[in-house]
């Protein structure tokens, strides 16, 4: 049985005396919206089959009436709207078309740019949501 691999930077090593790689930072979308949304009731479906095929991809459907905590302060004025983060880093924060060919087009060209959302209380909006 082997030892799973281990974080670089806590300093540790695996079995064989060697330093660990790092996993890379996980990609995550979210869509932010509203049960009394028809728009987004329509696109839930499609969002979650998009997700199913994107396995490496962290993909959360997220009410936020029903995660008041998570949102505070923030306001989402359209709906859908998408936040796409790689780890802590927060890409895109917005609303979009309800088309799910949108999200693989994003992901592609926000990870390979390293774009960062200009917006200043996104990074504070995705730590609520992970982490609450």
């Amino acid at each position: 049985m082997s030892e799973s691999p281990l974080s670089v930077a806590d300093g540790a090593v695996d079995g064989a005396g060697a330093y660990a790689v790092n996993a890379p930072a996980p990609q995550r979308v979210i869509c932010l919206c509203a049960a009394w949304c028809v728009v987004c009731g329509q696109y839930q479906p499609q969002f979650m089959a998009f997700a199913s095929q994107h396995p490496d991809v962290e993909f959360r459907w997220v009410d936020v009436e029903d995660e008041e905590a998570a949102m505070g302060d923030y306001d989402i004025e359209t709906f859908p709207s998408l936040l796409i983060a790689e780890g802590e880093e927060v890409r895109f924060l917005g609303p979009v078309l309800p088309n799910v060919s949108m999200i693989n087009t994003l992901l592609n060209r926000l990870m390979q740019e390293g774009a960062k959302s200009p917006d200043s209380q996104a990074g504070a909006l995705l730590h609520r949501l992970i982490h609450t």
